[in-house]
């Protein structure tokens, strides 16, 4: 095998689940053309987070080996909904919503992907054009037992939950975006391989040359055990703050931290392999930590905001207050205002109920003294520092 395909082969398959099918890809490489690489993003949020970027980077990588990349967005299919891994039927999405999430998709991936070599397509170019002659054509093309193939498919049916027929339409729909698109390479998580195998299947039929398929692992949240997910809170938005990103990378586990930097660090093979060594060898995992949470703030802020979010943590870690700590003044009725009503006023908690859980655990400061007493109340005049967890301020004036 020449050298130089090799070295393409190992930096693709780096932290892969599944390349379908190599010796396919191989061919694919030995002819030295620009590949087209598809990932299909469906716009149901307008914040991508890190488990998102486990896919974006494999693309950045396949840019860097001059392919290039097709990043669609499911703007029709969106408004279908992807069942993959649901257990019910998923709302679909609006065409203002759909269109206001892309926008969102398009400006956060270019901190990523490199732009000269990024076409980004949106697929109601080409399914709004099939209209029903042709929906019914690709409905023909599979049987319904081949649909109840899929796992959450086959899942639902057994235990009686409802399939709505439009959701056997999504897998081909996905599919045929492969045929409009000559894909060479589609890349989506473990969970989609169903949908990308259609893609290989529909363009076998349109007698194209099919596309190869590589899957990539679903990344664990901050629990270390639920795929990351907003809607579950084990999430590292690449939009949130740089201080809040360092903080939330830090307070991973040291055995999770190895898991994420496979992941998502742009570090070399041979480095990773060399820091697992240094803390084999005794050096603390803190620091290696450290230094790859510096790098994701780096990349989707800037090196100065690194370095600040670095100061920041160490000096909420040494019990310290931040410099930039938000002003909130409170107005009351009253001559005085409770510890738990002032810590939702100030925005701190979401409720009392919260303030008083907050205090339990020993997470409530004022002016860095912890605070247990549920019935401490603050007088009007006075100005005070509240403190909710390692991460939650407020310069608070009551007025």
């Amino acid at each position: 095998m020449n050298t130089d395909i090799k070295q393409q082969l190992a930096i693709i398959k780096r932290g892969a689940d599944e390349l379908l099918i190599e010796a396919e890809l191989l061919e694919k490489l030995k002819k030295g053309q620009p590949l087209r690489i598809k990932a299909g993003f469906d716009p149901t949020a307008p914040d991508l987070h890190l488990g998102h970027t486990v896919l974006i980077n494999k693309l950045r990588q396949f840019q860097d080996l001059g392919h290039q990349v097709l990043f669609l967005i499911g703007d029709f299919t969106g408004m279908i909904g992807d069942p993959t891994g649901k257990s019910a039927t998923r709302p679909p999405l609006t065409a203002e919503q759909v269109a206001e999430n892309a926008k969102s998709y398009t400006a956060q991936v270019f901190k990523i992907l490199k732009p000269e070599q990024t076409e980004v397509v949106f697929n109601s170019k080409w399914l709004s054009e099939l209209g029903a002659a042709g929906m019914l054509k690709l409905a023909a093309s599979h049987t319904v037992a081949r649909m109840l193939e899929r796992d959450d498919f086959s899942k639902r049916y057994k235990s009686n939950q409802p399939i709505a027929i439009h959701e056997f339409l999504y897998p081909l729909l996905q599919g045929y975006d492969s045929v409009a698109l000559k894909a060479d390479v589609e890349l989506g998580g473990t969970d989609q391989k169903f949908n990308l195998l259609m893609g290989r299947e529909l363009q076998k039929q349109a007698g194209m040359a099919q596309q190869c398929v590589l899957t990539m692992p679903l990344l664990e949240g901050l629990d270390g055990v639920n795929k990351m997910s907003k809607s579950l809170g084990n999430y590292i938005g690449i939009a949130e703050a740089p201080e809040v990103m360092f903080a939330k990378i830090m307070s991973i586990s040291d055995e999770l931290m190895w898991r994420y930097i496979e992941l998502l660090s742009f570090a070399s093979l041979e480095a990773i392999v060399k820091w697992k060594a240094d803390v084999a060898a005794g050096q603390n995992p803190r620091d290696i930590k450290v230094q790859f949470a510096q790098e994701i703030v780096a990349r989707f802020h800037s090196v100065a905001d690194a370095e600040k979010a670095l100061t920041d943590f160490q000096t909420r870690a040494k019990g310290g207050i931040p410099d930039d700590v938000p002003e909130v003044s409170l107005t009351i009725e009253g001559d005085s205002i409770g510890i738990a009503q002032l810590l939702k006023m100030a925005g701190l908690v979401e409720s009392t109920s919260e303030a008083y859980r907050a205090m339990e655990q020993g997470g409530v400061k004022i002016d860095s003294e912890k605070v247990s007493d549920r019935q401490l109340q603050l007088a009007k005049g006075q100005s005070v520092v509240a403190q909710v967890g390692k991460r939650k301020f407020a310069n608070v004036t009551i007025l």
